[in-house]
């Protein structure tokens, strides 16, 4: 949970504060929750697993962008087909992407 409220604020302070674009804003959230997710995942989620420090990151990493990338281009075809404010497309997009990435770290960066 940490993560998405960490992600989505940064969004909201970026598009809704300083006027910044989309894109930017996306990446700088994502990025800040990546962060504080490695940390939460590694110590408590997936305390039982074996894999090493900098394999787990060479894996979450992997996993970040591929989630990622599948999250933006939803929400980039939400922000062409919803007439709603583009901020609740990154909502359902953090939605997919926190699913999906769930799985990855499960059955590919921590293997527990």
């Amino acid at each position: 949970m940490s993560n998405t409220l960490i992600t989505m604020v940064v969004i909201w302070i970026m598009m809704k504060t300083f006027g910044l674009p989309e894109g930017l804003s996306n990446i700088t959230g994502y990025v800040a929750g990546l962060v504080n997710s490695y940390v939460w995942n590694r110590q408590w989620t997936f305390r039982g697993s074996e894999t090493t420090f900098w394999r787990g990151v060479m894996r979450f990493a992997i996993a970040f962008g591929v989630c990622y990338a599948l999250q933006y281009g939803l929400v980039l075809a939400l922000n062409r087909h919803l007439p709603i404010d583009h901020y609740y497309n990154h909502l359902i997009g953090m939605v997919f992407y926190t699913f999906l990435n769930f799985l990855m770290n499960k059955f590919y960066t921590f293997k527990v």
